[in-house]
């Protein structure tokens, strides 16, 4: 079958290859891709700078497909039925974080298109616990992107509760911040939208999803926080950008008493942030690690609802061969969001 993989360490080292098909066992599950998104961490993987990606492996998380085979141990999936899964493949099941099922949390834990091979291939293998059935009325296109919407859900209504008239600015307007602000929206949230110049498609995209969409290399963000929040702040900030000077600007705009929530990945361990901020306000600051269970359980039923339609972001779908295309295409934000055709010539 062909697959993208990462061969080795480094910038690029990466090849669309003919490889083996994936072969059940146990309570494994082999699904035939139908889309697959083009993530953050992807790029990142790309670009060399992604630690948690593990040589020689194929790419890909965000992901759908339909069941065509199951292991002997598979009890609730059948072969035919249309489904995405959660990113874990294996946890060692016996630290505390897995007895609570934080799986995210997982020290031992291997997740599909890092530590085992993904989803940019013809077929993905996934454990039963991990895989959720779609609704008659979801696409594909829609599920193939329940991944990140899952760590939006995690971020604001479960790290956090965002809830009817809450002011929220969404630092990032990336796939990440999006599909959070889209989950905000949902619960009745006020909610802005930061980015920079080189965001503009994206900010383009964020105003015609309802959202209030600002430049802030343009306009004055702390202006229209306070036109919005009669000069108080927002009651939370997420930042989803991975820039420290975003953080920081968080800090300044984010109410006394306020919730600033960390889902971007920054460059340094270590940085310069206003703790003074944090301080004299009694700002809460709370990291937002990827997605678990719950999270996806409450996705699940947002897209069954049809509360949020996520493909409304796609902005490119490509073949497998043109795979680098759609990579730089997202790297130099040309694009909102790729997905993968894997049935695509």
């Amino acid at each position: 079958m062909k697959a993208l993989m990462k061969l080795e360490k480094g910038f690029n080292n990466m090849k669309v290859v003919d490889i083996d098909e994936p072969e059940v066992k146990d309570d494994l599950v082999k699904i035939k891709v139908k889309y697959c998104g083009i993530c953050g961490s992807d790029l990142h993987a790309y670009q060399g700078t992604y630690p948690s990606t593990i040589p020689p492996v194929v790419l890909g998380h965000e992901f759908a497909g339909e069941v065509v085979d199951i292991g002997p141990k598979v009890q609730n999936i059948n072969i035919g039925d249309r489904v995405t899964s959660e990113t874990t493949f294996a946890t060692c099941n016996n630290c505390e974080q897995c007895k609570t099922k934080n799986y995210n949390l997982c020290s031992n834990r291997k997740g599909i298109g890092t530590q085992v091979n993904g989803a940019m291939a013809t077929y993905v293998l996934s454990r039963e616990e991990s895989i959720h059935v779609l609704g008659e009325n979801v696409s594909y296109l829609s599920a193939a992107l329940s991944e990140p919407l899952s760590c939006g859900v995690h971020a604001s209504l479960e790290k956090v509760e965002v809830q009817k008239d809450d002011a929220v600015c969404v630092f990032g307007p990336g796939t990440i911040g999006i599909l959070l602000a889209m989950v905000a929206k949902s619960k009745g949230a006020k909610v802005i939208v930061a980015g920079v110049t080189k965001d503009e498609k994206r900010l383009e995209l964020a105003k015609t999803l309802g959202f209030i969409a600002i430049d802030q290399q343009k306009e004055d963000l702390k202006v229209i926080i306070d036109e919005n929040t009669q000069e108080k702040g927002v009651d939370f900030s997420f930042e989803c950008s991975g820039a420290v000077k975003a953080l920081n600007t968080a800090l300044t705009l984010t109410k006394k008493r306020g919730t600033i929530v960390q889902m971007g990945v920054f460059a340094k361990d270590f940085n310069e942030i206003d703790t003074q901020s944090i301080l004299q306000k009694e700002i809460n600051y709370i990291g937002s690690r990827s997605q678990k269970p719950s999270s996806w359980k409450k996705t699940m039923r947002l897209l069954s609802d049809q509360v949020i339609s996520p493909e409304q972001i796609v902005t490119s779908i490509i073949s497998l061969d043109n795979w680098k295309i759609g990579f730089e295409n997202s790297i130099a934000a040309n694009d909102i969001k790729v997905v993968i055709d894997l049935e695509k010539d």
